[in-house]
């Protein structure tokens, strides 16, 4: 099990749980397995300070170190998917607050780095492991790429542009590092189509009431602006959540469905399967089996997503909060790409959003976390691996039960789906009781 690394890479706050001397040793260790080495970062006040930490440690132990400066994460997978790099570096905590930085790692495929490399990054980390420095002519350059934003949204142009003439759509650009990459691909828009907000980056002001987690003032401007569509990044913009022109909220299930039944009717879904992970909502399984659409449900986390979709070559997969791969276009999240997709499918149907999506219909949600000790005793106990099904046999089918460990607290997550809130109370209280019951929950 990793030590630093969880679902997406290092995360905490910056010069405090992620610091430089941690940066620089990722970097240093990356160097000595590598010869070119892309680095991106977002928005946040702390990216250039451990952009810099890295790209010394890259070059400190024989690397060539390419520096994009603000971007994306898809821009950074794109690239080190694309080009002759053998690893890329993105400096990002995505939905998180300013203060909160992350790094994450992709190979030179564009996808995640696997658990055996985290685990070698971390040993080296703790001083389990020595490296040697590069000396004379082996020490690394450090370069300027800032091409890579224009490369990757020529990409986006060639393969997704569509004529939005009659279209009035709204971005979100959560003030990260999507106002980097779409300012490049905005040259391919005819003006009067579009409008952007937040998209005056300070340092301090990325996701903050704004982006896909803050989707209030999304919502508000659609409605009162009269805009077909709305999207709404996170703060690296691998994500996007959408809202209709009546301001109701489009999630990842939706899009999801809508991109399903886009590839299918192409010929291109492979065998009419859509990965999803355990947090998709029971409504988008009934909808798609309607349409003939086969789901297979992976772990939480993008990487799940993508390790399925790969071992299987699978063309379609995502989450709930709207981290959606399209694997006709390259293996890794993109909310830009995304957006894209769906106003071509809006372009190509001259439907509306929310007609295109009218058959989801998404049951209510319960989500209660608890704190305790046992998270491993209560997963393994038969006794409540029973009384778990005993509560979903209760639902007939028309919801479940999930209760997952937390990966980073000392947490249970209980979580139930029914045709009412009501339902999904009493189903999520009366585990947590049989949980207290057994012990395993303390006191509150």
């Amino acid at each position: 099990m990793t030590r630093y690394f969880g679902t997406d890479g290092i995360r905490g706050v910056a010069n405090k749980d992620l610091t430089p001397e941690t940066a620089f040793k990722i970097g240093a260790y990356l160097g000595t397995k590598s010869d070119r080495v892309i680095i991106g970062k977002d928005t946040r006040k702390s990216s250039s300070m451990l952009e810099s930490a890295i790209a010394s440690g890259l070059s400190a132990y024989g690397a060539d170190a390419y520096k994009i400066g603000y971007t994306s994460t898809p821009c950074l997978a794109y690239t080190v998917a694309n080009g002759d790099f053998d690893y890329g570096i993105m400096i990002s905590a995505s939905h998180n607050p300013y203060y909160d930085n992350g790094i994450k790692i992709f190979a030179k495929d564009g996808l995640k780095i696997d658990n055996a490399i985290e685990e070698k990054i971390e040993d080296y980390i703790d001083g389990k492991v020595a490296l040697k420095r590069a000396q004379s002519e082996k020490i690394g350059e450090i370069y300027d790429y800032r091409e890579a934003n224009g490369v990757y949204a020529s990409w986006l142009y060639e393969h997704l542009y569509s004529d939005l003439k009659g279209l009035k759509v709204l971005f979100d650009l959560a003030n990260g590092g999507a106002v980097y990459t779409f300012d490049r691909y905005k040259r391919y828009l005819d003006a009067s189509t579009y409008d952007v907000m937040n998209d005056g980056p300070d340092g301090i002001n990325i996701n903050e009431d704004c982006g896909s987690t803050h989707l209030e003032a999304l919502v508000q401007r659609v409605k009162e602006g009269g805009y077909d569509v709305g999207f709404a990044f996170d703060g690296d913009a691998d994500r996007v959540l959408a809202c209709d022109s009546n301001g109701d909220i489009v999630d990842g299930d939706k899009l999801m469905y809508l991109l399903s039944l886009d590839l299918k009717e192409e010929g291109k879904l492979k065998d009419d399967v859509l990965v999803t992970t355990v947090m998709s909502n029971i409504g988008l399984y009934k909808a798609l089996e309607a349409k003939g659409i086969r789901s297979v449900i992976t772990a939480v986390g993008d990487r799940s997503v993508a390790l399925e979709m790969e071992s299987h070559d699978y063309r379609l997969g995502g989450e709930q909060s709207g981290h959606i791969i399209i694997k006709e276009d390259g293996m890794f999240g993109d909310g830009l790409k995304s957006a894209l997709h769906i106003l071509r499918i809006m372009v190509k149907t001259g439907k509306s959003l929310k007609e295109l999506v009218k058959e989801v219909t998404i049951y209510p949600q319960l989500l209660v976390n608890k704190k305790t000790k046992h998270k491993k005793e209560i997963m393994e106990d038969e006794e409540v691996l029973a009384y778990i099904k005993s509560l979903e046999a209760k639902l007939n089918g028309s919801g479940r039960l999930l209760v997952r460990p937390s990966g980073t607290e000392p947490l249970i997550r209980v979580m139930a789906e029914a045709k009412s809130d009501e339902e999904c109370e009493t189903i999520v209280y009366a585990f947590i009781d049989h949980l207290r019951d057994k012990g395993y929950i303390e006191e509150e």
